[in-house]
């Protein structure tokens, strides 16, 4: 295994056919950083467009369509002292008659302690004023180039991956995608210090980050939509709108997970899934919405 350091120099708005910055063999690692969501770095100055800069695109040997690559966080870390959220819920989250009475949209600086692990509001006030949470970095926007050579903006997410936000995308984590063009071109930014279930705000807690990622390639397995695993679930992620469709795309991931891996029938996995699944709203702000469906181990380990 080799471990590559690699420092960005220019970034990309959109997840696609670009051109690969660093050739990758299956079970490399790379050690790299990523821009914030208007594009501004550890020191705190712009260094790319605002809209989610990604770093990348990594290209991994071998890989080929109909494959599937496997990406593993192995270590995220927030390398600014500071990060940013809005103020204020996104008004499609809340009643339309309340939507009104939502504040006019700002900016608010967070501090972000790594060394304590919590982050608050830098100006806190009120209610607020004793308010600090605990650090839970992740990436909200990573993937691999999407079907038939399309770029698709950073913005959203579809079969490929993309602006999930899903906040279990932890260090960790397994992620798998299908792989849809030659050499996967996998490409990730959007770190977030930390963030609710949905990102109902339109955002977490905006920061640059430094991040340790190893690559497997698993070739002749096909999949349809983003796969993971953590120490304790498996899961599968269905990104789309209306919500219900999403949450589709997910179960009905589940369903060829539990089929392709473990042997189900339709009926058997239909009455794992009806009494043990569990789902989580990762996204209700973007133009495609996001939803996990898991399945706990120990459940499975009863097959």
């Amino acid at each position: 295994m080799t471990v590559h350091q690699f420092q960005p120099e220019r970034y990309y708005n959109t997840i696609g056919a670009h051109q690969p910055v660093l050739t990758l063999n299956s079970g490399d690692a790379v050690v790299t950083s990523t821009v914030d969501a208007r594009g501004w770095g550890a020191d705190g100055e712009s260094a790319a467009e605002r809209g989610n800069p990604m770093t990348g695109p990594f290209y991994v040997e071998g890989a080929m369509p109909g494959d599937t690559l496997e990406v593993i966080f192995e270590s995220i870390t927030s390398n600014r002292e500071w990060g940013w959220t809005s103020n204020r819920l996104a008004p499609n989250v809340v009643d339309p008659e309340f939507a009104a009475q939502l504040p006019p949209s700002d900016i608010v600086r967070w501090t972000v302690d790594v060394r304590q692990g919590i982050a608050f509001p830098e100006q806190r006030a009120g209610k607020l004023a004793n308010l600090q949470l605990p650090l839970r970095p992740f990436f909200g926007c990573f993937g691999v180039a999407p079907a038939k050579g399309q770029s698709i903006s950073t913005a959203t997410s579809g079969e490929y991956g993309g602006n999930m936000d899903y906040r279990g995308f932890t260090a960790g984590v397994r992620i798998y995608f299908p792989v849809f063009t030659e050499g996967a071109l996998f490409h990730l930014g959007d770190g977030h210090a930390l963030q609710g279930d949905g990102e109902i705000a339109g955002t977490g807690v905006e920061i640059s980050m430094d991040v340790r990622f190893r690559v497997q390639l698993i070739k002749g397995k096909t999949i349809g939509w983003p796969r993971g695993q953590t120490d304790t679930h498996v899961f599968c992620v269905g990104n789309a709108r209306p919500l219900d469709q999403a949450l589709q795309h997910a179960t009905t991931e589940m369903l060829a997970l539990l089929r392709e891996d473990y042997g189900l029938t339709v009926t058997e996995a239909s009455l794992l899934l009806g009494q043990a699944v569990q789902y989580e709203v990762a996204n209700v702000f973007n133009p495609a919405y996001s939803v996990v469906c898991k399945l706990p181990k120990s459940v499975i380990e009863m097959l």
